[in-house]
């Protein structure tokens, strides 16, 4: 199970010190496109399922997940993750024309077919997606990724670090942020988490009731368990 604790950063200038800081300890850095599929009849989302495939460096690399059974306990979201490589210029096919995908010779869609009964017959859809640069560091023995994400409404940054002790790893990034002066908050205005939220129902669908029921605040591609009226930085369910 994939627990993964993630701060929202106030704005760009706090990414930008926030990179500038941590630039001693920079490992890599990842530009990622990330598109998610389902069947026209949302067959994958009413199962509490997501397919995604996610382009590495300009389709160097490509990575179909499958992502699935998530939980929430004490505030602490947890998701199965299964994943594997394809070949990027056949997984680009797909985006073209999403049939292809029950074609394509994988173990992650033979699931998709097995537990789900979708395959070739069925179809997919994609639902759209977005991208984000991702520079990752090696800090006191974490690997900590600060996220810039760019969607259609707007620019989100965010700093993510996933570990066995959620608790413990979120203490000590608030204190290094605080310490430093970095702010945490909502990075998009209200009008564009409206528009976020307006996104992810439509990759899962059964989640509207609760946005609605203002049970959860569902934005930046991420269930959060907090009320959609408290964007205070939380742990998140991640797609």
């Amino acid at each position: 199970m994939e627990v993964e604790v993630k701060l929202r950063l106030q704005d760009a200038s706090a990414h930008r010190q926030l990179t500038s800081i941590l630039s001693p300890f920079h490992s890599k850095t990842l530009h990622q496109e990330n598109l998610f599929f389902d069947t026209p009849a949302n067959t994958l989302s009413s199962q509490l399922s997501v397919l995604r495939l996610r382009f590495l460096n300009k389709d160097a690399r490509c990575i179909v997940s499958l992502k699935s059974k998530p939980t929430l306990v004490d505030g602490v979201s947890r998701v199965a993750e299964d994943e594997e490589e394809l070949d990027p210029c056949s997984a680009r096919a797909c985006v073209e024309d999403p049939a292809r995908l029950g074609k394509i010779e994988s173990r992650i869609l033979k699931r998709v077919k097995e537990e789900f009964g979708v395959g070739e017959e069925v179809g997919f859809v994609c639902l759209g997606g977005f991208e984000n640069k991702r520079e990752v560091f090696n800090w006191k023995n974490l690997k900590l990724e600060v996220d810039e994400t760019k969607y259609g409404f707007g620019i989100c940054y965010e700093l993510e670090c996933e570990s066995e002790d959620p608790d413990g790893v979120k203490k000590l990034l608030e204190e290094f942020l605080k310490e430093n002066g970095i702010g945490l908050g909502n990075c998009l205005s209200e009008v564009s988490l409206r528009m976020s939220c307006s996104m992810i129902i439509r990759i899962v669908p059964y989640i509207q009731a609760m946005v609605e029921k203002q049970e959860f605040c569902v934005c930046y591609g991420f269930f959060s368990p907090i009320a959609a009226s408290d964007l205070s930085p939380t742990y998140s369910l991640k797609l």
